[in-house]
């Protein structure tokens, strides 16, 4: 079955370099089994990377033992969509990528929000 973007298109490929998504296949795919619904495809930057940490999910540090590298400012990754919604609240929310950003995240945020912060609109 093939899942959906924000826009209602064929979910696009956030990122392969690292390789990001719940299941580690480049796209931010979800079902049941993703309780944390990684579902926005987001650039990191250096104050959200910061936010995280501090607020408890420490995605800069490197745990080679998981194959996580550990991200820097510029790596695309798919990313909690309430700890999405928690940065913008806090003003550190980074871009997104709508296409590779799963329909499933307008459970919680609204299209709008997701679009003022789009890095593939015009």
């Amino acid at each position: 079955m093939t899942q959906k973007n924000v826009l209602g298109g064929e979910l696009e490929s956030c990122c392969t370099s690292p390789m990001t998504g719940f299941y580690r296949d480049g796209h931010c795919s979800t079902d049941e089994s993703d309780r944390g619904s990684h579902t926005v495809c987001a650039r990191m930057t250096e104050a959200f990377l910061a936010f995280s940490k501090r607020t408890g999910n420490d995605l800069s540090t490197p745990h080679p033992e998981f194959g996580f590298p550990g991200l820097k400012p510029g790596d695309k990754w798919c990313v909690c969509v309430s700890r999405w919604e928690d940065a913008f609240l806090a003003g550190v929310a980074p871009r997104i990528v709508l296409a590779a950003t799963h329909e499933r995240a307008l459970d919680v945020v609204e299209l709008e929000e997701l679009k003022a912060y789009a890095l593939d609109l015009n």
